[in-house]
């Protein structure tokens, strides 16, 4: 059993994103591991230990971006693998889905490929649905838990009308939700073992596709127009008058 998770590097999630000539810019916020995607490597993890399963983890982006794959590996994924090509500087979902694709089959015989259930820098979620597309593998989204079984994988959806169960016959795509359990904590020696690890990078020329073309641009990003805001604090007399007089003010200000 082979199982492919695939991490992005984002910002911190503390980070504030603001629009400068047009373009989003989250200022010099340090660059993480997304943290949905923590529960999609702690999901794996768990099928690693149940099944006797073996993890790669998978990400595009920028040579920094290998500090992504070493908190993968070191939380216990056993490969990493990065994929960067200067072509891929700007990817929509849809490109990032066939790249991503291209490289789960050059990495062969993945049983299962699991997603966090969005990115916290455009959070659109997509990715997993087209990755799917892609391969012709069928989608289980907003996973909280998971059996497997023989070639079928059983599994709780987390929805809003609470839960639901379903089934698919492997190889699929997951997109794992909170409801697998926290993320554990990197180890000691596992944090060494990452540390030491030699990750290796795949272009666009390894994985024999050329850049896809961006179906989504955007045009522009602004920042919300600043609000003059003003504050009054109506105090004194007793609470009716006091209701009375901010009744008064919101019928003068023609709120309601």
């Amino acid at each position: 059993m082979k199982i492919v998770v695939c991490v992005k590097q984002t910002p911190d999630s503390e980070a504030k994103l603001t629009a400068q000539n047009g373009q989003p810019s989250w200022g010099d916020a340090p660059l993480v591991i997304n943290p949905f995607d923590e529960y999609a490597v702690e999901g794996a993890l768990q099928q690693k230990e149940a099944i006797d399963a073996s993890v790669v983890a998978l990400c595009i982006g920028p040579d920094s971006a290998r500090d992504a794959l070493k908190h993968a590996l070191a939380m216990g994924a056993d490969e990493a693998i990065l994929v960067s090509d200067p072509a891929l500087d700007e990817l929509d979902s849809a490109g990032a889905a066939r790249v991503l694709a291209a490289a789960i089959q050059k990495i062969g015989d993945a049983d299962l490929v699991f997603f966090g259930r969005q990115t916290i820098d455009n959070g659109t979620g997509l990715v997993p649905a087209q990755v799917a597309r892609v391969l012709g593998w069928p989608l289980l989204s907003l996973v909280g838990a998971m059996t497997i079984e023989g070639g079928e994988i059983k599994v709780e959806r987390t929805i809003e009308e609470g839960k639901q169960t379903a089934r698919a016959k492997l190889p699929a795509v997951l997109s794992i939700m909170q409801g697998v359990g926290e993320p554990r904590y990197p180890s000691f020696m596992g944090i060494r073992k990452a540390g030491k690890a030699t990750i290796p990078v795949w272009t666009l020329s390894d994985l024999g596709i050329s850049a896809p073309a961006q179906v989504v641009r955007r045009a522009e990003l602004l920042n919300p127009p600043v609000r003059d805001t003003q504050c009054e604090i109506i105090s004194g007399g007793s609470p009716a008058e006091i209701a009375e007089a901010l009744a008064d003010k919101i019928l003068a200000e023609k709120v309601l």
